[in-house]
């Protein structure tokens, strides 16, 4: 028999993890460290190559054949490079904040199922690292850890830009991990349990994308939020705060927050995929007509496509939407995707209410998700499209040398030449001209 031998299809049970030898299990946590970093190069390579070709560009194409070492390249670049420590910087927190951005990233991982229970040198495991009966908020702790290493380090640094970053990037993690929990209690609600091996099992024979949408719409948006990626960018908004929290880092640190960023990528659409579609199950068109599609080593592969057409997706958004200004980021946060996260667990909680007297709500459910999506995107949209609070325009410079209300279109901007206002007192004139201003005479009041 072969060392990796299929097995006959079977769920993994929560009971069943925690009784692989050490060898095993030092395995699966070499296998998952090493596949997270190979897709975190793999990633750079397609990130690069397809915003190349949206952009009209060529893209990486001189390290390795198409390029594809080029995020090696870059490792061993960053690797090699100078690591500046400022002068005025806390340095033990300087240094720790890199690691509590990355180890948390590395840890979220080990609860994603990857395939079924298989045979690996004669022993029954399954293809995940372990499994919790709280797995998933497991995920939601170590996403809140690595918070700190953006903010330690945004306020270790002693830079004005580089704390502004840390801060923005704590309300904006607080704001969009509240609306990221609420969906999924939907999930937890209709599986019965957080186990992510358990509500892989449950959805063998509906995803929950089709049961849940409103849920799987509002986590794609937070995740885009929690991966700090444009539209969402906003901690590392270049053109305002120069680089963001790690605008002082060098060499192997910064690169330990470019590592975390893309695990942090791959760790939001595993976990999308285990809570939406079906994990490692295949889809509906190759699990009907081939009955083995889901045993053996075969759920591998339709885990990592869709992995790989979440990742895709994130690309395919940083080449296309520009970045959002700040206050368009806390409002759909806070005043879109909380209400309706709230709103849609009532109706669920309702809708589970009825099925568990007998009633038979499928047809309900479905129709009532598709309802619930179209008021979302909706709403989404009408936030986003919308100018200033209350829907009025932003306009540049408005407020100033005009007799308009300050916040006429945006916040308020206090007129710059109040003064010259008719009645007000000679004290407040300010000088009109050079001649005024240097002789000391008092300006003519402007009727």
């Amino acid at each position: 028999m072969s060392p990796l031998a299929a097995a006959p299809a079977a769920d993994p049970a929560l009971q069943d993890f925690g009784k692989d030898p050490w060898w095993l299990i030092g395995g699966k946590v070499l296998v998952i460290f090493a596949f997270l970093v190979v897709t975190v190069l793999l990633t750079m390579w397609i990130e690069r190559r397809v915003i190349g070709r949206m952009q009209l560009r060529v893209g990486p194409n001189r390290a390795g054949p198409f390029g594809l070492l080029q995020g090696l390249a870059d490792g061993i670049k960053l690797a090699l490079k100078e690591d500046i420590v400022p002068r005025q910087v806390d340095k033990v927190v300087f240094i720790l904040a890199p690691v509590m951005a990355a180890v948390p990233a590395f840890i979220s991982f080990i609860v994603i199922p990857f395939g079924p229970t298989v045979s690996v040198f004669g022993h029954q495991t399954a293809l995940q690292g372990t499994d919790l009966p709280v797995a998933v908020l497991l995920v939601l702790a170590m996403s809140s850890m690595g918070i700190y290493g953006v903010v330690l380090a945004g306020w270790s640094s002693m830079s004005p830009y580089s704390l502004l970053g840390g801060l923005r990037s704590s309300a904006q993690m607080i704001s969009y991990e509240i609306a990221m929990g609420l969906s999924f209690v939907a999930v937890f609600m209709f599986a019965g349990s957080m186990s992510t091996s358990e509500i892989v099992a449950e959805q063998h024979d509906t995803w929950f994308v089709v049961l849940l949408a409103p849920s799987f719409i509002v986590y794609v948006i937070t995740m885009m939020g929690e991966s700090n990626r444009i539209p969402f960018d906003l901690p590392e908004g270049e053109g305002e705060i120069v680089g963001g929290f790690h605008t002082e880092y060098s060499s192997l640190k910064f690169a330990m927050f470019f590592l975390a960023e893309y695990i942090n990528l791959t760790t939001l659409a595993a976990l999308a995929t285990t809570l939406f579609l079906g994990g490692w199950r295949a889809p509906a068109p190759i699990s009907t007509v081939w009955a083995g599609a889901n045993s053996g080593w075969w759920p591998v592969l339709w885990f990592l496509i869709k992995i790989f057409l979440f990742i895709f997706f994130f690309i395919w958004l940083r080449g296309t939407l520009p970045r959002v200004r700040y206050d368009q980021l806390m409002r759909l946060g806070w005043k879109v995707l909380i209400p309706v996260s709230l709103g849609w667990i009532l109706l669920v909680a309702a809708i589970r209410a009825f099925r568990n007297e007998g009633y038979d709500m499928q047809q309900i459910v479905i129709v009532t998700a598709v309802v619930a999506a179209v008021v979302l995107v909706a709403t989404v949209v009408w936030e986003m499209v919308r100018g200033g609070e209350d829907g009025k325009e932003i306009v540049p410079g408005a407020g100033r040398g005009t007799q308009e209300p300050a916040d006429a279109g945006g916040f308020p901007v206090p007129p710059l030449d109040a003064p010259h206002y008719h009645g007000a007192p000679a004290s407040q004139k300010v000088p009109t001209s050079r001649k005024e201003a240097t002789s000391g005479t008092q300006p003519t009041v402007r009727a």
